[in-house]
């Protein structure tokens, strides 16, 4: 599947040229009542291939006017993004997982980290191409219905734009196109000011070493003396999830309060355990400013290792 996929897009991008709206005019003209599932069917291939969106949304407004060929066009953009968005996690995923380090992996990280805002914010800014962004994202651990959802909606504005350009007609795309991505690229560069700082934040938490399921286990059969601690409330720890066998509850509301407890573990290997990330990554923050040195986070918290089929208490 890499190979034809690979071969597809080679020939795509080889004959990209004669990919223009009175191209997908005349595929379409024939079609009748099968045009909007036939230009839908054409829109998700081409995003798949990495061929040009532009030309296809605006191709949407000539064919279908202003509403309906907005909703073709975003519906066919984020099919396109969801199938692409499937091909990179099920082909590479794994292979990211278990070989990339570095920077890389602080930057899959920190994008994990934003879920759902990350994608919103690249959505929204055109700075970032489009289907790239499609197959880089797969690679990461981004829920699929945030990432499907979250794209639709961050997706409609640019589908206006550029469907209204088609629908006004095909004398103005040539001076209107430049207009609107000048528009768009100011409405970007706004949400990266309110957005950047954040991201650079979980960016700098670099430090911050993200453990796997697999890898806590392994360690942990090991006979590694390695403090596991749970930041969920007590309700959680002994909920429907469970809990790792021989870790410690200690809630995250109450973990300043009971630092005292864990003051023969401060050069000692910590990993800090939640139902998923989130309060794991604030945990570390106030361990790490109390002078734990050795703290790392379960990836996913209980919920991946739910799915690991890993032994809970």
């Amino acid at each position: 599947m890499f190979i034809f996929l690979i071969g597809g897009i080679v020939i795509a991008v080889t004959h990209r040229k004669q990919f223009n709206v009175a191209t997908l005019e005349s595929w379409l003209a024939g079609a009748g009542v099968m045009a909007p599932l036939l230009f839908i069917g054409i829109y998700v291939l081409s995003t798949v291939l990495c061929l040009p969106g532009s030309v296809l949304t605006i191709a949407g407004g000539v064919l279908f006017g202003l509403v309906w060929g907005t909703f073709y066009n975003l519906t066919g953009a984020t099919i396109g993004a969801t199938t692409a968005f499937l091909i990179a996690r099920y082909l590479a995923s794994d292979l990211v997982s278990h070989k990339t380090g570095g920077w890389l992996r602080q930057l899959i990280d920190g994008v994990e980290a934003e879920g759902w805002r990350f994608v919103a914010f690249v959505r929204l800014v055109p700075l970032f191409p489009f289907n790239l962004l499609n197959y880089a994202l797969g690679l990461t651990r981004i829920r699929l219905f945030h990432y499907i959802v979250t794209s639709y909606i961050c997706m409609l504005p640019g589908a206006i734009a550029y469907t209204y350009l088609g629908y006004a007609g095909r004398n103005v795309v040539g001076g209107g196109e430049g207009m609107v991505q000048k528009a768009l690229l100011g409405l970007g560069l706004l949400a990266l000011v309110a957005f950047l700082p954040r991201f650079v934040k979980h960016l700098r938490n670099k430090a911050v070493r993200m453990l796997s399921a697999a890898g806590l286990k392994q360690r942990l059969d090991k006979g590694e003396d390695i403090l596991v601690i749970d930041v969920r409330s007590t309700e959680e720890y002994m909920g429907d999830l469970g809990h790792i066998v021989g870790s410690r509850n200690i809630p995250i509301e109450d973990l300043l309060r009971r630092l005292g407890e864990l003051k023969a573990y401060q050069q000692h290997p910590m990993v800090i355990v939640c139902r998923t990330n989130r309060r794991s990554m604030k945990a570390v923050q106030m361990l790490t400013k109390a002078g734990f040195s050795d703290v790392a986070v379960l990836r996913g918290g209980m919920v991946q290792w739910n799915r690991s089929g890993l032994p809970v208490d």
